[in-house]
This record gives structure tokens, sequence and C-alpha cells, in this order.
């Protein structure tokens, strides 16, 4: 039941989604006071009190957003995509709840939880591999705004479950229904071991928390830039450039985690200035570099493409 898979960020007591608010029930609150959430007319639902921000708008600007949406929607990090949907389909392949026959299942619904989801490009493709409800949850009201658009077009949002048939989309596949959540990802508005996985894509790295919410023996998708991820780009950025290294969060997790599989995805991009302009955008490089430096790479890209290669690290790693 999804009534007690919510909990109030405010008091903890368990909250309700509903088509126009979500609302606590205060059973946790000294004065068993009720909080409202109301959903925006987009879909999402803002989950993030004031006295958890650290700043006034948290989370990436619109500039990165507009910037990495259009990067991605032209597919260059697609192999990635793919990549992570196919660990999760292989992961609920194993999940005995899924792999029941349809005669004995009156099973669980599968909860999964895409932290630091962005404007929802993993999160989109992550709706086709299986799992029942897809929590997207990110500090960036932007993003989650985007998400939450690209949803509802796609009639994966949550509030349109009981207008779907079963959560058929229009080709007859099944789509999990797409939860779009602004909230802080060290505290998750989340009834405790109640997720199947986590998928964290370039996000940061919480053991505690993912220990936390998720059930046991959950599962946990890591993606990581790899060693020599972007190299000429970063080459041409920096003087002294720093390799990346992936593997260091590991030993934070072993208390809790152990690691089952590692995976490596690479893909040669040739990109034009405007390709260029937004991966720059996108990531940290934006701010770590020279302003003179990034011109210059810019300017000179304007007159032939730039070739570079983007690495990624996977890590599969379930719960102890």
């Amino acid at each position: 039941m999804l009534v007690s898979l919510f909990i109030c960020p405010l008091c903890q007591s368990p909250l309700q989604p509903a088509i126009d608010t979500w609302r606590c029930d205060g059973s946790l609150h000294p004065k068993q006071t009720t909080h409202p959430f109301d959903v925006a007319r987009q879909g999402y639902v803002n989950l993030l009190p004031v006295q958890q921000k650290k700043s006034k708008a948290p989370g990436d600007s619109q500039a990165s957003i507009e910037a990495r949406k259009r990067f991605l929607n032209a597919a260059h990090y697609q192999p990635l995509q793919a990549l992570i949907c196919q660990k999760m389909i292989e992961l609920l392949a194993q999940n005995e709840s899924v792999t029941k026959p349809i005669a004995e299942q009156d099973k669980e619904l599968v909860h999964w939880l895409d932290i630091g989801c962005g404007e929802g490009y993993y999160t989109q493709a992550m709706a086709q591999t299986g799992v029942d409800i897809l929590l997207a949850a990110d500090i960036s009201k932007p993003a989650v705004l985007e998400l939450a658009k690209v949803s509802k077009a796609a009639g994966k949002l949550w509030s349109q479950k009981n207008q779907n048939d079963g959560f058929k989309i229009a080709d007859g596949s099944k789509t999990a229904a797409i939860y779009p959540m602004v909230t802080s990802a060290a505290n998750l508005p989340l009834r405790a071991h109640s997720v199947m996985g986590i998928s964290s894509i370039f996000s940061p790295i919480l053991p505690e928390v993912f220990n936390e919410v998720l059930s046991d023996e959950g599962y946990l998708i890591i993606a990581k830039p790899d060693v020599g991820h972007l190299a000429t780009m970063r080459d041409a950025l920096f003087d002294d450039v720093r390799e990346h290294d992936s593997d260091k969060f590991l030993q934070e997790l072993a208390p809790y985690f152990m690691l089952l599989n590692t995976c490596r995805v690479s893909t040669e991009m040739t990109l034009s200035e405007d390709n260029l302009a937004d991966l720059l955008t996108m990531t940290p490089y934006a701010y770590r570099a020279r302003s003179e430096k990034r011109q210059a790479l810019l300017a000179k890209v304007a007159t032939q493409s730039f070739v570079t290669e983007a690495k990624f690290i996977v890590y599969i790693l379930q719960k102890k």
C-alpha cells in the first residue's frame, strides 16, 4: 500500500498522496498537527521544507538543466542509459516477488528510488524496466518540474495511474508510475526499508541514508565517470588534470553493502560547438575551468568538430 510509503518531512508521520494535496496524519507530531503539501499543476510535489534548504534555489540551475536536456536528448550518453536499465532488468528478474507465476501473484509493488534524478533522462528509461513505482527525487525544483512535465506528457505520472488501465501506455507496454519529488537526499520522505532499489547517477553517495531506506537485500546502482572520462576536453581546459577516483566511496559503503559487479561503458563523441557548449555548461567544468580556457576551446571547435570519449563505470551493490 502507498499509504505508508511516504513520511512527512516535518514530523515523520505517515504521508498520504492525493491528486491535489499530500497530507500527513500528524500521528507523530506532539500536537497531532497535520501538514499539507500541495501538488503543482505539472504533477510534482515539493517535500523540501525551508529549514532543509542551504540556499534559496538549491540544486542545478535552469541553464544547466536546459543544457543537459539538449545534450542528453541528442543520445550522447545513451549507452550509459541502456546499461543502467539492463542492470535494473537483471536485478528485477532476481527479485522473487517479480518472478512468481501470475497465478501466485498478489505481489508487493516494486518501489525504486532514482536519487538526484535531475530532469529525468535516465528516469524515463527506468520506467520501462518493470518496476511498479519509480520515486524520482532531486533538490532542484526546476529539474523536477521538467521531469514532471515530460512524465505527464508520456502518461507515466503517478496521478494518471487510474486513467491508464493497469498503467499501460499507448503502445501496450507496462510503465512505472513516476513520482517526481523535490526533496533533500539527506532527509528522504520515505518509510524505512521501503524501496527495493536505488539508482544514484553522478549524485552524492549517502551510505547511512541508502541503508535506511532500502529493504533487506535491496540493490544499489551507482554510476560515476571512469578514468579517462572526457580526457581531451579536460586536457584543453586545465593545466593540471586530476584523474577521477571512482572507487573512493566503496569503503564508506562497505559496512552496509557488498559489491556484486562492476561494469564499464564508453562512447566516442564528435561534438559541434553547440554540443560542446552544452557539455561544458552541464558539468562542473563550467565553473572550475578558467573563462579564457573555455572560450579558447569553443573558438577552436567553431571551425572543426571536437572529438572526446565519455567513459563511465557502474557499480552494482546489494545490502548486507
